[in-house]
């Protein structure tokens, strides 16, 4: 059996208490797997200023080399435990490293991403790390565990008990450690909370270690000196001693819910909020790794599992929001998504290529057929000039649902624009109509990450030519726009993203492999309409149906039809003097 002695805040901030507690505690020693834990933060990188403890986070304040000292002397006798609230946290176990054995975070702690980040710049190879699950669904649990796998840990520790004084012996949470044994072969803490004065606080914690709980936590405070915080459940130097077994009386704990009201309430009224870092407009994406700090606050706003969910079904934000704001349900709504297909008739290599047969279809009904299998797209729009000469891909719009729009003849992107004000658009997947081959799987890939990771402007890293369709969101062409009104080169509407990181969130995306092939499916010569016709005579022959695993299995067994047009090359690639404009003028000044 490993025991935490845990200090909490019995010192009320006087380092003289804390060490003299050290001292009275000594003779539970490290060598008989005894550890002590400290709480060290600070005020304000744990709270916000209106939060009701935030005089009393002050008053409990240690400096550095306070800790520094406290911490070497705990050392003498245990292996020295850090109970961590926020970054502050983080540079206390930076700065002692060599002297923390292990690290604990509070269910209210888990979801702040700054204090992960921090973590995940320290070798904590050496480090145990105990995760308190108080306040969490079962399916939560997984989620949490399989995240903080990443910090590389000596070893994963899942806790029972919550911070609540006194406890009631009904809410201790016993009821979980069977479960948890179940599922998981973590080793499983035992936190009580039960009034110190009470014969029960002595007891409750041998009955969880008959359970087969490895570690026992327990509040402990001096016996002569005042105690001002935490002493609600802390036992002194004799009653700690004094711990003995009992075990009929809690024997019906173990049928208690998994989730008690007083539990339930712990979480809701300690969880850390998540505020906004900067302000946001309407339209724009959230970034759940990025755009937050969490604080404990009065504020009442969404936890980061809700906002994730959201972001997960595509949602985005609906109204304007301030930096230090949080995020409610109402801030959000469903991503209004389109599917552009540009498209003209005035093609100089391969005259009219759109309306040129693959099989049985046109090139760009072939190419609208599997835009129309695209998931969680609103719209698909055929989208072409205003040119008279255009007005007849309106009879090559393949389904009656595609939208036939027809804009400005040289400005792609108020040609986009338009349609996007129309509709009301909020995010755009971006296809031209020379690519037949639209991958449904590569793009639900692209589209899931562009939410995912907030992002402005999405496009694979490396993809086959002809299957890399771009994700935009409308507010950023709406911003290309402003800074370009006459953009020259708006039908290379690439370029002005990727030229500007500084104005935009880019996300380029690591494809699987299954999805990487070096070959050309896009249409500009007779040797990219002989290869389609190929790949479609080889479809009807065999009923196969497209998709992109389908299609690039048969380039791969047949490699004579690849090298059809395997020669040819894109322009936009192999031109230096067209690329050197686009990097000139496609640039913010």
């Amino acid at each position: 059996m490993y025991n935490i002695l845990e200090v909490a805040n019995t010192h009320g901030g006087d380092i003289d208490y804390l060490l003299s507690l050290i001292e009275e505690f000594k003779e539970f020693d490290k060598s008989e797997s005894f550890g002590m834990k400290f709480q060290p933060f600070k005020y304000d990188k744990i709270a916000t200023k209106d939060f009701e403890w935030y005089s009393v986070y002050q008053e409990l304040f240690f400096n550095e080399n306070e800790w520094k000292l406290i911490l070497f002397e705990a050392n003498k006798t245990k292996d020295v435990w850090i109970d961590l609230f926020d970054e502050y946290g983080v540079c206390i176990i930076e700065n002692n490293l060599d002297k923390v054995y292990g690290i604990k975070l509070q269910t209210s702690i888990i979801d702040n991403n700054s204090v992960f980040g921090a973590l995940k710049k320290l070798d904590l190879s050496n480090i145990k790390l105990i995760i308190n699950i108080a306040g969490r669904e079962k399916e939560d649990i997984d989620k949490v565990l399989e995240k903080y796998i990443d910090l590389n840990t000596q070893e994963i520790l899942i806790e029972v008990g919550f911070q609540a004084y006194p406890t009631k012996l009904e809410d201790s949470g016993l009821a979980k450690i069977q479960y948890l044994q179940k599922y998981y072969t973590n080793k499983i803490v035992f936190a009580d909370h039960i009034d110190g004065t009470d014969e029960d606080a002595k007891l409750l914690p041998l009955i969880a270690s008959m359970y087969g709980v490895q570690y026992i936590e327990k509040h402990i405070m001096h016996s002569t000196l005042e105690t001002k915080y935490d002493y609600f459940s802390s036992l002194k130097y004799t009653t700690y001693k004094e711990l003995i077994t009992m075990q009929k009386r809690f024997i019906p704990l173990l049928k208690s819910k998994f989730i008690n009201q007083a539990e339930s309430n712990y979480f809701k009224t300690t969880y850390q909020v998540p505020l906004l870092e900067q302000d946001k407009e309407a339209g724009i994406l959230i970034d759940v790794v990025t755009d937050f700090k969490f604080r404990r606050s009065g504020k009442q706003g969404l936890n980061l599992n809700e906002i994730e969910n959201l972001v997960d079904n595509y949602y985005i934000l609906n109204s304007d929001k301030k930096s230090g704001e949080t995020l409610q349900k109402e801030d959000f709504k469903k991503s209004n998504i389109a599917a552009i297909i540009a498209c003209r008739l005035k093609s100089t290599r391969l005259k009219k290529k759109a309306l040129l047969k693959i099989g049985e279809l046109t090139s760009i009904e072939l190419c609208i057929k599997n835009t129309l299998k695209l998931n969680n797209v609103n719209h698909v729009i055929l989208a072409t000039s205003d040119n008279e000469q255009d007005s007849e891909l309106s009879n090559y719009t393949y389904n009656s649902s595609v939208i036939f729009h027809q804009g400005d003849a040289e400005d792609v992107i108020q040609r986009y624009i338009d349609i996007i004000d129309r509709l009301k658009i909020d995010v755009f997947i971006r296809i031209t109509g020379d690519m037949p081959y639209v991958s449904k799987d590569i793009t639900d890939y692209l589209l899931k990450s562009h939410f995912k990771n907030g992002a402005d402007y999405t496009v694979a890293k490396e993809v086959a030519v002809g299957t890399g369709v771009e994700i935009i969101n409308t507010n950023a062409l709406r911003k290309v726009k402003k800074y370009f009104p006459n953009a020259e080169y708006s039908e290379y509407m690439t370029w002005y993203f990727q030229n500007n990181p500084e104005h935009f969130r880019l996300n380029f995306v690591e494809l699987p492999k299954k999805w990487i092939r070096d070959y050309r499916l896009t249409i500009d010569y007779q040797e990219d309409l002989d290869m389609f016709n190929k790949i479609e005579d080889y479809f009807k022959e065999h009923k196969v149906e497209f998709s992109i695993e389908k299609l690039f299995q048969f380039l791969d067994d047949n490699p004579e039809v690849n090298k059809l047009n395997s020669h040819l090359t894109l322009k936009y690639k192999t031109d230096k003097k067209l690329i050197d404009t686009l990097n000139q003028v496609t640039k913010i000044k």
